[in-house]
């Protein structure tokens, strides 16, 4: 169980001038919402939008601080999993928002996953030319990453994420108590991110998993707590310093593992596998395009290998799944191609792993 009486931490801050915002990463923080939104937020009327598995659980609590702090609104449910990022979803966000009243000074609350995430970021986005949107991420992987950075968006039938904007929220508000709930496939699946920016940034974190990855498969406050603000830390400070994803600025190295993994997902229809897992599988194949490059020893790609397949995440791909040739053409639908050339996010040794030193030398390689 993880404990209430957690001291609480600082909020982190995403330096973004007149976009800034904090990220609040609190046991309970759920029921505390209203307050902190009402003193962001000029309009009194929202709209808290989940899906089907966690509005029952989270909704109520939620909705109660909201009329608390003198909001008006109303909440509306989706079906889960990656089938409902969709413009008819998107549609369907519109027409609860109208119902419900929403004007230019009201907000939108993304209380779920990912996609719950991206969804509703992209409505806010688009609603009335862009109204405010907070993240409630319920789920490690979108405490750690998605809810983070204003990326929002839908797919497209033919490449994830294809449809979206750059709009970012007024704050992020974590709950770790929510991660009590979580079924193991999703902690797990949080965990690829999890493992990335340790890869991509933070040896210490990465050596931290190594040595802790059963406490985080038996959802140890401590361990979960130090996971989430290491994480939400690196993703802050990198967006910070690069809201848009420039081309070769530090945000592309978010990208570590996601060229292979988005590829894999729309392939497959957005359908057998998690977000986090294709990442994991596209984390193996970018080490191992890092180490043909010259970039990365091959005994660095099997440590990494190692720690994905100590969290209990794939490492390739199954029978039954795309051929190579299918892969590659939907490698070529994704956002990251430049000039007609893939660009991969690639991992690179510059001293002694025994002093588990890691650093990304390119922010994108094309091949």
């Amino acid at each position: 169980m993880i404990n209430e009486t957690n001291t609480p931490k600082p909020a982190l801050r995403v330096e973004l001038g007149e976009r800034s915002y904090d990220i609040h990463v609190k046991p309970g923080v759920i029921a505390e919402a209203g307050g902190i939104i009402a003193a962001l937020i000029k309009g009194r009327r929202c709209l808290v939008v989940s899906d089907r598995n966690i509005g029952p659980k989270y909704g109520t609590l939620l909705a109660s601080s909201m009329q608390k702090a003198g909001f008006d609104g109303s909440a509306v449910e989706i079906p889960p999993g990656e089938g409902a990022k969709t413009i008819k979803f998107a549609e369907f966000l519109y027409d609860r928002c109208i119902e419900a009243k929403l004007d230019r000074d009201s907000v939108l609350l993304a209380l779920g996953g990912g996609v719950i995430g991206d969804l509703t970021g992209f409505a806010a986005a688009t609603f009335y030319r862009g109204i405010a949107v907070v993240q409630v991420p319920t789920t490690l992987l979108a405490m750690v990453d998605a809810s983070i950075g204003g990326k929002t968006g839908i797919d497209h039938p033919k490449s994830k994420n294809a449809i979206g904007a750059f709009h970012q929220p007024k704050a992020v508000l974590i709950d770790p108590l929510t991660l009590i709930s979580l079924p193991e496939r999703e902690l797990k699946a949080g965990l690829a991110e999890v493992i990335k920016y340790g890869v991509i940034d933070d040896a210490e974190l990465f050596a931290y998993l190594e040595e802790n990855m059963e406490k985080f498969l038996k959802k140890d406050p401590a361990a979960l707590a130090h996971a989430i603000e290491k994480s939400a830390a690196i993703k802050a400070r990198i967006v910070s310093q690069d809201e848009r994803e420039s081309a070769g600025g530090p945000r592309a190295l978010l990208n570590f593992g996601h060229t292979f993994a988005h590829a894999l997902e729309s392939s497959t229809n957005y359908q057998g596998y998690l977000h986090g897992e294709a990442v994991a599988i596209g984390m193996v194949l970018a080490a191992e395009l890092s180490v043909e490059l010259g970039l990365l020893t091959r005994a660095d790609r099997d440590r990494i290998k190692a720690l994905i397949e100590k969290a209990g995440l794939p490492t390739k791909m199954q029978s039954g799944d795309p051929d190579t040739e299918t892969l590659h053409a939907a490698s070529f639908r994704d956002k990251k191609v430049a000039a007609g050339k893939l660009r991969f996010v690639v991992t690179e040794r510059t001293d002694d792993m025994a002093k588990k030193v890691w650093n990304v030398g390119r922010s994108s390689q094309a091949v």
